[in-house]
């Protein structure tokens, strides 16, 4: 672990991969060509504990809109980026809407298209089966996987960290 926990307590904003985060990372297929994925009610939730809180919540994924603007609008996420490979690349614009500092953002990510986002921000996890690469970087690594409450194990931490 980079950071300690108790930076946490200054996030004000909370931003996640797709795939292999809200996901575990799986493609069903059916025979008519139709494309399902599976996500965790409890990050659902996660989000919904964040808004009480007053913390911003979004995605930016390299996924494409279709799954993404569904789970988003279900979450009632603050925003969300699709199709966007250089992740980093939106945090001014992020920033500026928002009216905080690249270190008052927290990220969740899994893979190598993660990690120039997790050089930017001011904390970062992981779950606990991203790839290596990813692993050496975060600041935090769940107990979780990707798809099986990881991200909900993100905001329960940051929440926690507020009643210390």
């Amino acid at each position: 672990m980079n950071k300690e926990l108790s930076y946490l307590k200054n996030i004000k904003l909370i931003i996640t991969d797709v795939d292999g985060v809200l996901t575990d990372g799986s493609l069903y297929y059916s025979r008519d060509n139709l494309e399902l994925k599976r996500f965790n009610i409890k990050d659902g939730m996660g989000a919904i504990l964040l808004r009480e809180a007053g913390i911003k919540c979004g995605i930016i994924t390299t996924d494409k809109p279709d799954f993404v603007k569904i789970r988003a609008e279900r979450m009632k996420l603050d925003f969300y980026y699709t199709e966007v490979w250089d992740k980093a690349s939106k945090l001014d614009e992020i920033c500026s809407e928002y009216g905080i500092s690249r270190n008052d953002i927290a990220f969740i990510g899994d893979d190598i298209n993660d990690i120039g986002i997790i050089k930017e921000v001011g904390f970062t996890a992981a779950p606990a089966d991203a790839v290596d690469k990813v692993l050496k970087l975060v600041d935090y690594i769940c107990k979780r996987n990707g798809g099986h409450g990881a991200f909900r194990e993100l905001v329960d931490l940051i929440l926690e960290s507020r009643e210390i």
